[in-house]
């Protein structure tokens, strides 16, 4: 008989990344913003945390929770193949997995101690606002790097296809917001990394004149895509 064991979460994290839909595809990609992990309690005692300001990295384990329970399956398509191309789950890292888990090593800015109870500040991840994490590592480089492994189908990282335009009304929305929000002064910087390398399914028709768009942070965002250049058209706030 197979053992199992229940996972129960540490914490969030509180990630731009409202949907999922436009996430990087790697943790590494982004790097104007960042990312909150709150800790639940017992976890937020600043004890947990001792020693952990001494490393510039660390590993987040946590969990697919916007896939569907028992959805996982043998062979995916991966996006850097184009989306039709079929490999076994296990050399991917895909979603759809048996344990839903997934791995990210994500640069550590910043450790907050309010009353006792910790707070964790990190690069922005490949991780969907609201992700619930299981476990926290250190990244150790004599460890963790190997500079002569073979990387299979991934061995480079990914290529920037397109490249980003804001439209003159995006351009004045955009300073709107950064003015009545400084904390929004990188919002265009962080749209331009996130677009530059095309959120869209990997099996899109590269002439199609669709009007996609996505949820960062609290704005929606719209764009047109043509040949190899994409427009950002507005930046407009989420209305509930």
């Amino acid at each position: 008989m197979r053992e199992t064991i229940e996972l129960s979460p540490i914490g969030k994290l509180h990630s731009p990344f409202k949907e999922k839909f436009g996430i990087p595809r790697q943790a590494s990609l982004i790097q104007s913003c960042s990312a909150e992990i709150e800790l639940y309690e017992p976890y937020n005692d600043h004890l947990a945390v001792k020693g952990l300001e001494d490393f510039s990295d660390i590993w987040l384990i946590f969990g697919f929770h916007q896939t569907p329970p028992a959805s996982w399956r043998p062979l995916v398509r991966p996006p850097r193949l184009g989306g039709n191309k079929k490999i076994g789950v296990f050399a991917s890292r895909s979603p759809f997995r048996p344990n839903n888990l997934g791995l990210s090593r994500v640069e550590l800015r910043g450790i907050s101690i309010h009353k006792g109870k910790a707070s964790l500040t990190v690069s922005c991840p490949d991780i969907v606002d609201g992700t619930p994490i299981y476990d926290i590592k250190p990244y150790l480089h004599y460890a963790d790097a190997n500079a002569q492994a073979r990387c299979g189908f991934a061995p480079d990282s990914p290529e920037i296809k397109l490249k980003v335009f804001f439209s003159s009304s995006a351009e004045v929305q955009l300073h709107e917001i950064a003015a009545q929000n400084p904390s929004y002064m990188q919002l265009k910087t962080t749209l331009e990394e996130v677009l530059q390398y095309d959120p869209r399914p990997a099996y899109k028709d590269a002439q199609e004149q669709t009007l996609y768009g996505m949820k960062l942070y609290e704005f929606n965002i719209q764009w047109y895509v043509k040949d190899q250049e994409l427009e950002v058209v507005s930046v407009t706030k989420i209305i509930n």
